[in-house]
Order: C-alpha cells, then structure tokens, then sequence
C-alpha cells in the first residue's frame, strides 16, 4: 500500500518519542482503536528497534509502522530488519532516500527549503516532511506547491497540534505528523487514543 493510501484512512502521523518495549501493546491499541493508521517510532527513543520489532509482530497487518528520526543511511536495513516499512528522517538526506527506496521501504524525509524540496523529489521520496513546521509555518507549504510537481505529498511536522490544524488543513497539507501533542513518554493507551480522536475530530469539523 503506498503512502497516499495510507494518509487516506487517516491523515495523522503519530511520533512516538520516548516509547518504551513494555509500552507499546498500550499505545499501539489505544492508536489504533482511535483509527490512527500510521506511527514512527523514532531512533533516539529507548531500545528503538526493539520496540518497532513488537509493534510490527502485533499491529504490523493493521498499521503501517516505521522508523523516524534516520539520519544515517546505514540505519535503514537496521530498521527494515526489524520490520519498519517507513523511513522518516529530520533532514534532507539523497542517501537515505535512496537505501529505503532499495529496500521498497516508504520514504518521507524532512525539507526546510525550495531546493532540498526539489532535490528529495528527483531522489524518489514519496512524501515530504516540512520541518520544523511550526518555525516555517504556512506560508512555506503554498509556496513550495507553486514548484513542486502536481501530486507531492507535503506533511507539515513540528508543533503541530489540535489548534493549528485548522491552518494547515485549510493550506492543502495531506497529512500531519504530531508528536508531543498526541504522545509524551509515560502516557498510557486511553490518554494517547483520547489525544488522537481529538484531532480526528477537529480535522472531520474542516
């Protein structure tokens, strides 16, 4: 299933930062039950391929589970091998695009201007994270669509919350990546699920 696809059974991307093994069953279920579709766990979380190994065996036919925060390319099998189908990364790095392209793996990496936008694109990624989205803001995103070609994915990452949504939805994101408004290290199932049917909310009132 491509990226598009998953966006549309839910356009929310959840960064799981601090997860622990022991947590993931909980937060994984209380996401899901919510009917959020896609989640990162990201590599300077807690034994971070251990706990993308457990979410995969048990969410991985329902989910679409990755790794985020790559920033080496040699971390692409690692996390591949764990059972990742995802790569995220913060930066715009051809290189990792490339190896998760080899590995038939889901690349999203991280832009900040019109020139690493436009080199991602001709490197194969198949989704691009603006990032920081909150130090950026908006009006980056309708600008990078006036050169970008038709049909790329722009996911705005970074301070995103249930208040800025709005802002973004109305701007033509196609899917968002939240963080520390949907999860913080310690929260259980039920409060992550609420966080993320909040959003799902907000995003249906658009």
């Amino acid at each position: 299933m491509v990226i598009r696809e998953w966006l549309c059974k839910c356009p929310l991307i959840a960064i799981l930062r601090g997860i622990k093994p022991h947590e993931v069953e909980d937060v994984f279920g209380g996401l899901l039950a919510a009917g959020v579709a896609i989640a990162e766990i990201p590599l300077n979380s807690p034994e971070p391929t251990k706990s993308i190994r457990l979410a995969t065996d048990l969410y991985g036919s329902k989910m679409l589970i990755g790794a985020g925060t790559v920033t080496r390319a040699v971390e692409v099998a690692q996390v591949r091998e764990a059972g990742a189908k995802l790569v995220v990364c913060p930066c715009a790095d051809a290189a990792i695009v490339h190896e998760a392209k080899l590995h038939k793996m889901i690349s999203i990496p991280g832009v900040g201007t019109a020139t690493e936008a436009v080199h991602m694109v001709h490197a194969g990624a198949d989704a691009l994270k603006l990032f920081p989205a909150d130090v950026l803001g908006v009006r980056m995103m309708t600008s990078l669509r006036a050169i970008l070609p038709k049909g790329t994915l722009l996911l705005p990452v970074g301070g995103v919350d249930a208040e800025s949504l709005p802002a973004w939805r109305q701007a033509g994101a196609d899917g968002y990546g939240v963080g520390s408004s949907i999860y913080q290290p310690g929260a259980s199932g039920n409060e992550v699920g609420a966080k993320a049917r909040r959003m799902i909310e907000v995003l249906s009132q658009q």
